[in-house]
C-alpha cells in the first residue's frame, strides 16, 4: 500500500536535504525512496517562485465566513432598498 504524504511533510523533507542533510539518511529516516525525494525536490524548486507572487495567500475558513456574512448583509440591504422602491427597479 502506498503512503500518502501531505504537502507540509514533503516540504520539510525536501528542505532537510536542501539545507545540507544527507539525502540517503533523510530517505532512510522517513522510509522514502531517493528517486521520490528528487522528484519532490524538483517540484519544490520549480514552484518556489510562486511564494513571492501576489494574491497567493491562502484564504482561511474564518476569512471566508467573514466575507460570506458581509455579502449576506449586502444582499439584505439591496433587497430592502428594492422593496422600499416598490420593486420597480428605479
Amino acid at each position: 500500500m502506498r503512503r500518502k504524504w501531505d504537502p507540509g511533510t514533503k516540504a520539510r523533507i525536501v528542505l532537510e536535504g536542501l539545507m545540507g542533510g544527507c539525502v540517503t539518511d533523510i530517505c532512510r529516516e522517513h522510509g522514502l525512496r531517493p528517486g521520490l525525494y528528487y522528484k519532490w525536490r524538483g517540484q519544490f524548486l520549480d514552484n518556489a517562485h510562486t511564494v513571492f507572487e501576489q494574491d497567493q495567500r491562502p484564504v482561511g475558513p474564518s476569512e471566508i465566513e467573514a466575507e460570506n456574512i458581509r455579502l449576506k448583509r449586502l444582499v439584505g440591504q439591496l433587497t430592502l432598498e428594492l422593496d422600499k422602491d416598490g420593486g420597480s427597479g428605479r
